[in-house]
């Protein structure tokens, strides 16, 4: 009788283990994704007296959306975003690992400084830059007058460079983060197979490709997964940098999606956003996922 009690404690065991986090999961990202699917249907706008209570509409803050010029070019500066950021970072943080991962002389140093950036705070790290795009005495443009240039001066202010900014502070910022993963893997491969290449007369180019790189593509897939996140996340130092202009340069979607709720106080629309947001990241996260286990399972 007793073995039977202590085995339904066993077998209830790791449900009460997961029951935090569960609860934590329901209350913070289930329940908010549902409530978000559920306001989207209405009109609300808490800033105009005839709109304060919601209105059923069906799907026309999603068509509004997208038809709303302003929002598709949200849509564009964030891809463009995106494009800009997630690559470069990931190939950064690689060739960082790379170089941080042999025995040389001062290499503490180097993995501290490329990691420093991530330490700090994105609004820290977005003040610190906002004065190197400073016009007239910014270090940007110091250094291109010295080099005889004297193109656009105002970096943050001007339309065609705004997201170019924003961009250079997410892949400084976060190259680093990711040469962390990176230096992991590199240091987990086992030497027995670079050793068997160097006999069979590999040269360091090959065992690149054809070693390093497949034994860290689920490293590469995990990085890939948080820099896209990351990606949609950003808001912090755009507040500093640009403030989402000039004329809407640098808005990306996050930003558009605080802008409707708190500036423009519809919650219908903010809503939409929301859905459309976390149906794009998991979209993207569930064919990286299944895309990679196809690998796997044609590898084998």
């Amino acid at each position: 009788m007793s073995t039977q009690v202590s085995r339904k404690r066993r077998s209830f065991l790791p449900y009460l283990l997961v029951l935090p986090t569960a609860v934590f999961v329901a209350l913070f990202t289930a329940w908010p994704v549902l409530l978000s699917i559920y306001q989207s249907f209405f009109r609300q706008r808490m800033n105009i007296a005839k709109f304060r209570e919601p209105t059923f509409i069906g799907l026309d803050n999603y068509r509004e959306l997208f038809s709303d010029p302003y929002f598709l070019q949200v849509i564009k500066n964030t891809l463009n975003y995106i494009i800009g950021t997630v690559p470069l970072s990931i190939v950064l943080g690689f060739l960082f690992a790379l170089l941080v991962n042999r025995k040389i002389r001062g290499v503490g140093f180097l993995r501290l400084a490329f990691f420093h950036p991530m330490v700090l705070p994105m609004v820290s790290a977005a003040t610190i830059w906002l004065f190197l795009f400073t016009p007239d005495y910014g270090l940007f443009n110091t250094a291109l007058e010295f080099l005889g240039y004297t193109g656009p001066e105002n970096w943050t202010g001007n339309p065609n460079l705004a997201l170019l900014s924003i961009i250079i502070v997410a892949v400084w910022k976060n190259a680093g983060y990711y040469m962390i993963f990176y230096l992991a893997g590199l240091q987990n491969l086992p030497e027995s197979v670079y050793e068997a290449a160097v006999l069979d007369g590999a040269n360091g180019w090959q065992m690149m490709w054809k070693i390093t790189l497949p034994l860290l593509r689920r490293t590469t897939l995990f990085i890939t997964i948080i820099a896209f996140i990351d990606a949609f996340r950003t808001v912090d130092h755009i507040f500093v940098l640009t403030t989402g202009g000039p004329s809407r340069a640098s808005t990306l979607l996050l930003f558009e999606l605080w802008q409707q709720r708190f500036e423009f106080q519809d919650i219908g629309k903010s809503a939409a956003i929301t859905v459309i947001f976390v149906a794009v990241l998991l979209i993207f996260t569930v064919t990286n996922f299944l895309t990679s286990e196809k690998r796997e399972e044609a590898d084998r």
